[in-house]
């Protein structure tokens, strides 16, 4: 029976445990990662990607304080816990958890999945946390449909007088 999407919201302590089970029991660990404030097709198709990789579909969120650090003042439109409901809402997604650090290496050593999944606004070689996937012997992988749907662009038309 699969888990009520908010009962998939865990804290780091809690997935590292349940990552490790999982890796036990032989499944394939993914994980994606994003602000995802304002949710669009690309998110969807970019998770839904991610989780044809594996078994288990880690989402990490940036919190409300790196958002802000990423995109800018005004953001996020949606608070961190509402945007992780609506990410474990989406039926590819098995968990999802709050990272607060300005990058998600730390998550990454600590959940070490088998495959970080990145968007196609990156290549392999450009995905910033590659060789830190790398050194616990996971690998990078670029997933989605092209990278032509963007958060910050719909915000921006809102706030246009058409």
């Amino acid at each position: 029976m699969r888990m009520k999407h908010e009962e998939r919201i865990v804290d780091r302590s809690e997935l590292i445990k349940i990552a490790e089970t999982e890796r036990t029991n032989g499944k394939r660990i993914v994980f994606a990662n994003g602000c995802f404030d304002v949710l669009h097709v690309g998110h969807v198709r970019y998770l839904e990607s991610a989780k044809t990789l594996g078994d288990l579909l880690i989402v990490g969120i940036n919190s409300d304080a790196q958002t802000r650090r990423l995109k800018g003042e005004g953001r996020p439109l949606i608070p961190q816990d509402q945007r992780a409901e609506i990410i474990s809402s989406i039926e590819a997604v098995d968990l999802v958890t709050i990272f607060d650090e300005p990058t998600v290496t730390e998550l990454l050593l600590a959940v070490k999945p088998d495959i970080h999944a990145k968007g196609t606004d990156y290549t392999e070689d450009s995905v910033p946390e590659r060789d830190v996937v790398r050194s616990f012997g996971g690998r990078v992988a670029i997933v989605g449909d092209p990278k032509d749907h963007s958060s910050s662009e719909m915000i921006e038309r809102l706030g246009r007088k058409e």
